[in-house]
C-alpha cells in the first residue's frame, strides 16, 4: 500500500525547535544504539593479545588518544559534517550515494530508464558550473562501461558489508554479559537473547521502538556518570592524554603489535554508518545534534574514565574491560542496562539489514523476497521472513562457533571499515559530480580520510585467519548472489528489446486470423517501457484469444528514493482509441512501498479512465521499425480538482520512445510543450461521447474480470559462452529463481486470475 500521509516521500522541514529535538530525542534509539556500546568492548579486544598494559601508562594513554581521534575525525568531522549533506531527498546510505552519481552521470547499469523519469520532482539536479576539471572526471566515468560494472559492485560491496556487520551486534550482546562468574552461561543466554530479539521483528519496531530511545538514553547518562567518577576518583589528569603526541609514542613504544591492536581500537566506531543509513528517518539537524551534544561527549567520558581506573591499576592486566572500571555496588545495574542497550543496538542492524535487502531487491540486484511493512503511519518500517530468520541462524551459529571475543571483534571491525572505504569513495564521486567542488577537494578528502580507515582496515585484514575471515566470505557470497541476479536480469532485458514485436503485428489481430477479443481487462506485465513484449505474441499464438481491453504494464524502479503518487503513473496508448489497447508504466523509488493487488487494479482502472477523459489530445501513438518509434504517455495525479481538468505535458523524443509528463495544475487549459525547443500551446480539454464510450467499455471489462499475464522465464547461457557465464545463469540464476518468490507471489496475484507464459531465454 502506499502510505497513507500524502507528503511520506519527501523529507518535510522541521521549522520548530521542538520537533528537531524531539527527533533527536528519538534517533538515540534507532542510530546510537549499536555506537552507544562500543565501549564494552573496545579496551577489551584492544588488550587481547597484541599489546599489554605496564605501569608507565603508555599503552593505556595512547589508546585513549588513538580512541578520541578517530571519533573526532570519523563520526564528528567526517559523517556529521561532510557525509550527511550526501543525502538523496533526505535519504541516506550506500544506494543513496549510488543514486546520486547515476542521476549526474550516465553510469547506471539499470534498464528501462527514460528521459522522462528527469521530470519527477524528486530527481534533483543542480546546474553544473562550467569547469573543465570536473567534466573530465564525469566524461571519463561514462565513457567506460568497465568503470560502471565497478561502481556497481563497490556498491554491492559496501552493501554486503553493512549485512556483515551484524557480528558487531552478537558481539556486544555477549560483551555485555562478560564476567568471570557467569561465562559458561554466556553462549546459551545470548542465543536466548537473539532468538527472542528475531521472533519478535515480525511485529514491527513501531510497536517495540518507544522503549529504544529511554534505554539507549540512560545507558549514556549512565556511562558518562561512571567516566566522571572514574576521572575524578582515580586521576583527572588523564585528559592530557588526548594530546596527538601519546599516540606517537604508543606507536613507538609497541610497534608491530600496536599497529596490529588498531583492529580493537576500530571498534570505537560500530555503528558510525547508521547515522547516515537512517538519515532518511529523522533528519540531518536532529542526528546532528542527538551526536555532537550527547552521544559523542558520554563516550569521550567513558573512554577517559576507563583510561583512568586502568591507570592506576595495573594488576588487571588479565582482567582489562567495562565491568572491572566499574564500581562494586552499581555493577549489577549496569549489567541490566548494558544488556538492554545491546539488544537495541542488535536491533537497530537488523532493521537497517532489512531496508538494505528491499532497496537491492528494488534495483534489481536480489531476488525477490517477501517484503511485509509492519507500521501503516511510519514508511519504511518493514519486514522480511527469510532474510530475519537466515540472519537468526547465522548469528546463533556465530555465537557457538566464534568462543573467542577477539575473534568476532575482528570480523566486526573488518566489515565496519569496509562499509567506511565504500561510503569515503562514493562521497568522493558525489563532491565531483553532484555538488560540482573541484576534483582536488574530492582528492583531498579522499586521501585524509581514505587513509586513515585504510590503516585500522589493514589492521583488520592482518587477522584474516583470526575471524576476519568470515565477513569477506559472506560478503563474496552475497556480492556473487547479487552480481548474478543483476547480470542475468539485464541479459533477460536486452533479450525482451531485441524480440518485441512490432505495433502492426498486433493491430493485425482479429477475426480473420481467428483471433477473438473476450470480455475483461488483460494486465501483461513486461519490463519493457516501449513495444509488445515477446511474452504475449507467445501468448496468442497458444491461445488464440486476448481481452477487450488490454494494458501493457511496466512495473520499473527509477534511481531515485520516493516517487511522489501523483507522479508515479504514466499513461498511454498503444495504437487507436478504437483498440482499447494502453501501456502503463508504475514507477518506484527504491525506498518506496509497492502496491498490493487489490489497490494496484482499483488504482489501474483509475488513472486509465483519467487518461482517457483527459488525455484524448494525445490519443495517436505512432510506432514504427518495431517498436521503436515514438510513444506519448502521460502522467496522470491523484489529486482531484472541480471542475475540469488541466496537465502539463513534456514532450521527449527519443529512438525507443517518447514520454509526456502530466502535472496537475489550477487551470481549466492545458499546457503543451513539443519538441525540444519549447513551444507552449493553450487549449481547453474536450470530452465528447466517443470518451464516454471509452471509460464505459473500461468499467465493464473490469466488471467482467482482470486478468494478471506473466512470463514464466526460464534462462540458458547461449552457445560458446563461457565457463563463468553458463555457471552464473545455467546454475546459478535458475537456482535462485527456482528458490525465491516468483512474480505473482510478490504482486500478490490471485491463481484465479493469473495466466503464466512460459518463455525460454538464450542469453
Amino acid at each position: 500500500m502506499d502510505p497513507s500521509c500524502g507528503n511520506c516521500w519527501t523529507n518535510p522541514k522541521k521549522d520548530s525547535w521542538k520537533a528537531t529535538l524531539l527527533l533527536a530525542y528519538q534517533s538515540l534509539g534507532v542510530v546510537y544504539g549499536d555506537l552507544s556500546i562500543s565501549p564494552l568492548y573496545v579496551y577489551k579486544s584492544t588488550f587481547a593479545e597484541d599489546i599489554h598494559h605496564s605501569e608507565t601508562n603508555e599503552e593505556i594513554f595512547g589508546v585513549l588518544s588513538f580512541v578520541f581521534w578517530t571519533l573526532t575525525l570519523v563520526p564528528l568531522f567526517k559523517y556529521v559534517f561532510i557525509v550527511l549533506r550526501a543525502d538523496d531527498n533526505g535519504e541516506g546510505g550506500t544506494f543513496a550515494l549510488y543514486s546520486l552519481i547515476c542521476r549526474h552521470a550516465k553510469v547506471s547499469l539499470l534498464p528501462n530508464q527514460q528521459v522522462a523519469d528527469k521530470a519527477l520532482s524528486t530527481y534533483k539536479l543542480e546546474p553544473p558550473p562550467t569547469t573543465k576539471n570536473s567534466s573530465r572526471v564525469k566524461t571519463v566515468l561514462e565513457n567506460h562501461k568497465s568503470l560502471h560494472v565497478a561502481l556497481l559492485i563497490l556498491v554491492l560491496l559496501g552493501t554486503c558489508m553493512v549485512i556483515g556487520d551484524v557480528f558487531s551486534a552478537v558481539s556486544g550482546l555477549e560483551l555485555s554479559m562478560s564476567k568471570d562468574h557467569h561465562q559458561y552461561a554466556m553462549v546459551p543466554i545470548t542465543c536466548f537473547i537473539l532468538v527472542c530479539l528475531f521472533a519478535l521483528q515480525h511485529y514491527g519496531t513501531h510497536r517495540i521502538g518507544f522503549f529504544f530511545a529511554p534505554i539507549v538514553l540512560t545507558w549514556l547518562l549512565c556511562i558518562s556518570a561512571l567516566g566522571l567518577y572514574n576521572i575524578f576518583h582515580w586521576n583527572h589528569h588523564v585528559y592530557q592524554a588526548l594530546s596527538p603526541s601519546y599516540m606517537i609514542k604508543f606507536l613507538k613504544k609497541t610497534r608491530k603489535g600496536g599497529w596490529m591492536s588498531l583492529g580493537g581500537i576500530l571498534l570505537c566506531i560500530t555503528g558510525s554508518e547508521a547515522m547516515f543509513a537512517d538519515l532518511g528517518h529523522f533528519s540531518y539537524a536532529a542526528i546532528q545534534i542527538a551526536f555532537t551534544f550527547l552521544v559523542y561527549p558520554a563516550l569521550i567520558l567513558a573512554y577517559m574514565g576507563q583510561a583512568a581506573y586502568l591507570s592506576k591499576h595495573h594488576h588487571t592486566i588479565h582482567k582489562i574491560g567495562f565491568y572491572v572500571s566499574v564500581p562494586e555496588s552499581v555493577r549489577w545495574p549496569v549489567l541490566v542496562v548494558a544488556i538492554l542497550a545491546s539488544v537495541v543496538g542488535s536491533q537497530a542492524i537488523i532493521s537497517g539489514t532489512f531496508s538494505i535487502i528491499n532497496q537491492s531487491q528494488s534495483l534489481g540486484c536480489f531476488p525477490r523476497v517477501k517484503v511485509i511493512h509492519t507500521s501503516e503511519k511510519i514508511h519504511g518500517q518493514i519486514y522480511i521472513p527469510e532474510i530475519n530468520w537466515l540472519l537468526m541462524i547465522l548469528c546463533i551459529a556465530v555465537t557457538i562457533g566464534f568462543r573467542d571475543i577477539k575473534h568476532m571483534g575482528n570480523a566486526s571491525g573488518l566489515a565496519v571499515m569496509a562499509v567506511m572505504l565504500v561510503t569515503t569513495c562514493l562521497t568522493s564521486l558525489v563532491i565531483i559530480l553532484c555538488w560540482h567542488k573541484p576534483p582536488l577537494v574530492a582528492l583531498c578528502f579522499l586521501l585524509f580520510f581514505g587513509s586513515i580507515e585504510l590503516l585500522y582496515f589493514s589492521a583488520s585484514l592482518i587477522k584474516f585467519l583470526e575471524g576476519a575471515w568470515l565477513p569477506i566470505l559472506l560478503a563474496l557470497f552475497l556480492v556473487t548472489i547479487m552480481f548474478v541476479w543483476h547480470y542475468t536480469t539485464v541479459k533477460k532485458y536486452e533479450y525482451d528489446l531485441h524480440n518485441k514485436v512490432s505495433l502492426e503485428w498486433l493491430l493485425a489481430l482479429g477475426p480473420s486470423l481467428g483471433i477473438a477479443r473476450v470480455p475483461g481487462v488483460g494486465l501483461v506485465f513486461t519490463d519493457l517501457t516501449s513495444g509488445i513484449p515477446a511474452n504475449f505474441s507467445r501468448f496468442v499464438t497458444n491461445l488464440p484469444a486476448f481481452h477487450r481491453v488490454l494494458v501493457f504494464v511496466c512495473i520499473k524502479s527509477v534511481p531515485v528514493p520516493y516517487v511522489p503518487p501523483a507522479e508515479r503513473y504514466l499513461v498511454g496508448r498503444v495504437g487507436p482509441a478504437a483498440h482499447r489497447s494502453y501501456r502503463c508504466i508504475v514507477r518506484y523509488g527504491y525506498r518506496d512501498v509497492h502496491q498490493d493487488v487489490d489497490s494496484f487494479e482499483s488504482e489501474l482502472v483509475s488513472r486509465l479512465s483519467e487518461f482517457i477523459r483527459y488525455g484524448g489530445i494525445i490519443d495517436v501513438c505512432k510506432e514504427e521499425e518495431e517498436g521503436l518509434g515514438s510513444t506519448r504517455l502521460a502522467v496522470i495525479g491523484t489529486v482531484s480538482l472541480a471542475g475540469a481538468r488541466a496537465f502539463e505535458m513534456e514532450d521527449e523524443r527519443e529512438p525507443a520512445s517518447v514520454s509526456v509528463g502530466f502535472q496537475t495544475v489550477d487551470s481549466v487549459s492545458d499546457i503543451v510543450e513539443i519538441g525540444v525547443q519549447e513551444r507552449r500551446v493553450r487549449f481547453a480539454v474536450d470530452e465528447g461521447c466517443e470518451t464516454e464510450e471509452e471509460v464505459r467499455d473500461l468499467y465493464e471489462a473490469q466488471q467482467a474480470g482482470i486478468a494478471f499475464i506473466l512470463g514464466h522465464s526460464h534462462v540458458r547461457a547461449k552457445q560458446g559462452s563461457s565457463v563463468w557465464k553458463r555457471l552464473a545463469i545455467n546454475l546459478g540464476y535458475n537456482f535462485l529463481r527456482r528458490n525465491c518468490r516468483g512474480a505473482d507471489v510478490s504482486l500478490k496475484v490471485p491463481p484465479a486470475s493469473l495466466l503464466e507464459v512460459g518463455m525460454v531465454y538464450i542469453v
